[in-house]
């Protein structure tokens, strides 16, 4: 009856609704009644069985005998060791962000100081501060920290987002600086080092020379992060950016080898030379395997996101994870997990924004840029705070000649490798330009860290290391960071084009690229532009038909370019409210799902983009592809000896006639005549000159003879005056 009343009434129902919440707490009570909520939710584990008088026994009593402690209900209670670690982390991403906040909203102090700076300053206050209240300082930045959860996501944001075309335009330069450079800076260094700490009363006669060696190689790397730090805020030209920063990124590789090398050797104790030819090979291994590592991730991660176009919220997962596993993968195998996490972003990102949605693009870009931003501002903060914390040997000769020393050895270095440089490039880099890449190595926390993993028992000069890498450290960021911006300025060096190239110029600059491949091959020379048309060549006939999904790899890259452009005008064009028809031309390849237009303003009508008929619109398609990129045929080189004479001029083939027949006539007549006198000449006696026929020549024709600069040898006819009477 009661459910025949509450369903066909809505007071009845509410009355059942209303019964069934009274039972639930009359149940709610009862329980709490038969078993103590206090007991219940905080229960005594603390104490073991028979404490406390309550003791359990089964056998004789039985369960209906066993009384449970009463406790009284917790109220509030504190239990900080259940969430430290989290919250201890959280606040320091919560410090970080605030500290960053705060500078930027100071613009007198920013413009001044650098950031990285300012965060510094700030750990060693925050250090100061825990050790003035009686606490340990932890090590917060110790090397697994560092390596391991705060340099991947700066790593990975400069090698998703690195520009591709100055990079290889320039990796010759950037190579010689990150390979030789640091060799030098190294063995100069830890060469010099060693001289300095045998000299008699400098108490370090202790230092070896392999240890000073391993310090050379440590502190002599460029670090990315102080670099990305400063030369962000300064807005360097993109040339000397992508030089210093080429080189910050590619010396990991360098630095890691010689670490471990010399690791190796000081624990040995003699070094041979099969140990020197294994270090060679040993380099090789590590920036090639990284490299190859990287490139394996990331054409998974591309090929992986073929098949998310049904779960779009999961395609930044794949970018994140697959990149962080090729740094784990190079990691394990002592490979250059910066030249992996290099390699993985720079060929994931092309085939994957061609599949993926443009939130998810948008996604990865500002986690990337979010998460770099945090690990950086962590990063100098920890570097104040382990400064305070960690025990220092000072040394004054040691401190001050490490730091000299890397001065010096980097304007050498730099200055003799650009001479080298120059010889080979068409852009030269000018007096200014060196001062700027000399100045800008810049050390930071890669160099602490690598001194912290040092082990004390075969490091017994560890302590006074970590010191002396502390001070260039400080010296590196404080003194040059903050002096550069002001040089710059003061050198009048070109800064950083802040507006984005148009279509226009971007077009242009393909059209310039299909131009000098096209030379090169008419010259038989095979640059850099032949070979980067080979590889293009080689990605769209068989890579982007595996990674990217549906037809889009099929498009010429002008093609892909314009719809790229045109995509990114219609996002701009529906967020602004400027029209709710898409152009015709839009590609449907690209996901659009996720774009909802607004309503058109009533006055937004006339802005609205002209419309093509289908028809119309693939003609256009078919004449673009067919005419704009063809298959370029393999053409026999020409130089100047074979060059063909156009046949087209007036009275120019009349003239390679006579010229021929001259030559001919020559060779018949006078086979004794030097080989400097088959040019275009009339025969005559040889008691006269030779006298070029020009009568019966055009004028293009009579300059062409002109420029021929006929030469008559005075030993041949020494009676001649030499004259140019018949031009």
């Amino acid at each position: 009856m009661l459910v025949g009343a509450t369903s066909h009434s809505p007071t009845g129902s509410r009355g059942f609704m209303e019964r069934g919440f009274l039972l639930l707490v009359v149940l709610m009570f009862l329980e709490g009644t038969v078993f103590p909520l206090g007991a219940a939710s905080s229960p005594d584990i603390s104490a073991p069985d028979g404490a406390g008088g309550h003791e359990r026994n089964d056998d004789h009593r039985g369960i209906d005998n066993y009384t449970f402690p009463k406790k009284a209900f917790p109220v509030l209670s504190l239990d900080y060791g259940h969430i430290q670690m989290p919250f201890e982390i959280s606040l320091w991403v919560l410090l970080a962000s605030l500290m960053k906040l705060g500078f930027h909203l100071i613009p007198r102090l920013s413009g001044i100081v650098p950031e990285s700076c300012l965060l510094i300053v700030v750990g060693l206050l925050v250090g100061g501060l825990i050790k003035l209240a009686g606490e340990e300082v932890p090590p917060v930045l110790d090397s697994k920290l560092f390596f391991l959860c705060l340099l991947p996501p700066i790593i990975l944001d400069a090698g998703y987002f690195l520009p591709i075309r100055p990079f290889m335009e320039n990796i010759g330069t950037i190579l010689m600086f990150a390979v030789i450079g640091t060799l030098w800076n190294a063995f100069f260094v830890g060469g010099l080092l060693f001289a300095v700490c045998q000299i008699e009363g400098t108490h370090l006669s202790q230092v070896e020379l392999l240890p000073c060696l391993l310090f050379g190689s440590i502190i002599s790397a460029v670090d990315p992060v102080a670099v990305l730090a400063v030369f962000e805020e300064i807005h360097i030209n993109e040339l000397l950016h992508i030089l210093v920063f080429g080189e910050s990124l590619l010396n990991d590789a360098v630095t890691v080898v010689l670490y471990h090398l010399f690791e190796e050797y000081s624990g040995a104790g003699e070094v041979t030379l099969m140990d020197a030819f294994l270090g060679v090979i040993c380099f090789l291994i590590v920036s090639l395997g990284g490299v190859a590592v990287g490139a394996i991730y990331g054409i998974l991660a591309a090929f992986t996101s073929r098949f998310t176009s049904h779960t779009r919220v999961i395609e930044p997962l794949f970018v994140f994870v697959y990149s962080y596993m090729a740094y784990l993968s190079a990691e394990m195998f002592h490979l250059s997990g910066i030249m992996a996490l290099i390699a993985c972003g720079a060929v994931t990102r092309p085939y994957v924004e061609a599949n993926i949605s443009h939130k998810s693009h948008t996604t990865i870009k500002y986690f990337l840029k979010m998460w770099s931003s945090v690990s950086e501002t962590l990063i100098f903060i920890f570097l104040g705070v382990a400064t305070v914390a960690g025990p220092h040997a000072w040394n004054w000769t040691f401190v001050s000649v490490t730091v000299i020393l890397c001065l010096v050895s980097r304007v050498i270095g730099v200055v003799g490798l650009t001479f080298i440089i120059n010889k080979f490039r068409i852009v030269k880099l000018t007096t200014k330009d060196q001062f700027i890449v000399a100045y800008g190595g810049l050390r930071g926390a890669i160099a602490f860290s690598l001194g912290y993993l040092l082990d004390k028992d075969h490091f017994p000069m560890r302590t006074m290391f970590l010191t002396a890498i502390i001070t260039e450290i400080f010296f590196t960021v404080f003194v040059q960071g903050m002096t550069i911006k002001p040089l710059v300025d003061l050198l009048a060096v070109k800064k950083k084009q802040e507006a984005k190239r148009s279509i226009n110029e971007e077009i242009h600059t393909q059209f310039l690229d299909h131009l000098l491949t096209g030379i090169e091959d008419i010259c038989g020379h095979y640059g850099h532009h032949h070979w980067k048309d080979k590889l293009n060549r080689f990605n769209k006939k068989y890579i982007k038909k595996c990674l990217i999904a549906g037809e889009r790899y099929k498009e010429p890259q002008l093609i892909a370019f314009y719809h790229k452009m045109e995509f990114k005008q219609a996002i701009e064009l529906v967020e602004s409210g400027g029209g709710v028809k898409m152009p015709a031309a839009m590609p449907l390849q690209v996901s659009m799902q996720n774009i909802q237009p607004k309503k058109q303003p009533p006055m937004a009508a006339d802005r609205a983009l002209p419309q093509f008929t289908k028809n119309r619109e693939e003609e256009i398609r078919k004449i673009l592809r067919s005419n704009l990129q063809k298959t370029r045929q393999r053409l026999r080189s020409y130089n100047r000896h074979t060059l063909v004479a156009d046949p087209y001029e007036d009275g120019w083939s009349e003239y390679m006639l006579k010229k021929q027949r001259m030559i001919e006539l020559e060779k018949k007549v006078r086979p004794d005549l030097p080989g400097w006198l088959n040019l275009t000449k009339t025969w005559c006696p040889p008691w006269h000159p030779p006298v070029l026929d020009r009568s019966n020549l055009s004028e293009t024709a009579k300059y062409k003879v002109k420029s021929f600069n006929l030469k008559i040898n005075s030993d041949t006819w020494p009676s001649v005056p030499k004259t140019d009477s018949n031009f």
